[in-house]
């Protein structure tokens, strides 16, 4: 059965959307077989495989109007279903009892046909995240060493917790990674040990690849590929493909 994975934190600017791109990516040049479901109104992920979002899509999926056949596309580096405008006003749209199992619903079929199922998620706690936390297995939070972030990782776990307890018991947090990060800095490593300490106070872990800022990211997604296609020798690529070698290691498939 296929492992769904939410890549979430409320924090915009983390790096989020791009590590749920590049934790998809990178599991279909393994071998396995991806879906991808970007529920992030700002559709980045949808932007940079450059899917068509005039038919089906999250939005559409979410509020009966499409099946997941008609709302999922095909890429070369796995499957994906797209993000779409509606998706803004979903928390107004959807008020029917059960609004929070609309994505579980959708997706739980979709288990045997995909080894994972990852998803990106908004910079909000609201429906669109609860929809992704009640369908998934795990949850992986990226994260900057700063202050704002061990905030948001609080606040995030709270969620979870919330979620576990009248949605989805099994959910798990399965990590943070350290995002867009530069170990050269004293803040950095200081905060960085705080997150440490914050993982073990939640029962979860930081995980030790890290992502280092770099600049072939953003020239990636300016060029609709995926970093290990637009920039293969990059440290982004390397780290990335670290990153996923210990979550597969881990047993984060399980």
């Amino acid at each position: 059965m296929g492992h769904i994975i939410s890549i979430a934190n409320q924090k915009g600017g983390v790096g989020k959307s791009t590590t749920a791109h590049a934790l998809g990516a990178g599991l279909h040049l393994k071998g396995h077989r991806v879906l991808l479901v970007d529920l992030d109104p700002q559709g980045n992920i949808t932007y940079t495989t450059g899917v068509n979002t005039t038919e089906g899509t999250a939005y559409e999926l979410l509020t009966g109007k499409a099946t997941t056949a008609e709302a999922i596309q095909q890429t070369d580096l796995g499957d994906i279903i797209p993000a779409g405008r509606g998706l803004t006003r979903l928390d107004i749209e959807l008020t029917s009892t059960g609004k929070e199992y609309r994505l579980k619903e959708a997706l739980d079929p979709l288990r045997k046909e995909y080894d994972y199922i990852v998803i990106d998620t908004p910079p909000a706690l609201g429906l669109l995240t609860i929809n992704a936390l009640t369908a998934s297995d795990t949850v992986i939070i990226p994260a900057q060493a700063d202050i704002y972030n061990l905030q948001g990782i609080g606040q995030l776990y709270e969620t979870i917790e919330t979620v576990k307890k009248y949605c989805n018991p099994a959910l798990r947090l399965r990590g943070i990674l350290l995002t867009r990060h530069n170990t050269r800095t004293v803040l950095s490593r200081d905060i960085a040990e705080m997150i440490e300490a914050t993982a073990d106070k939640i029962n979860t872990f930081v995980y030790k690849a890290v992502i280092r800022e770099c600049v072939a990211l953003k020239e990636a997604q300016a060029s609709k590929k995926d970093i290990y296609t637009y920039a293969p020798r990059s440290n982004a690529s390397k780290d990335y493909l670290t990153f996923i070698g210990e979550l597969i290691e881990r047993g984060d498939h399980d």
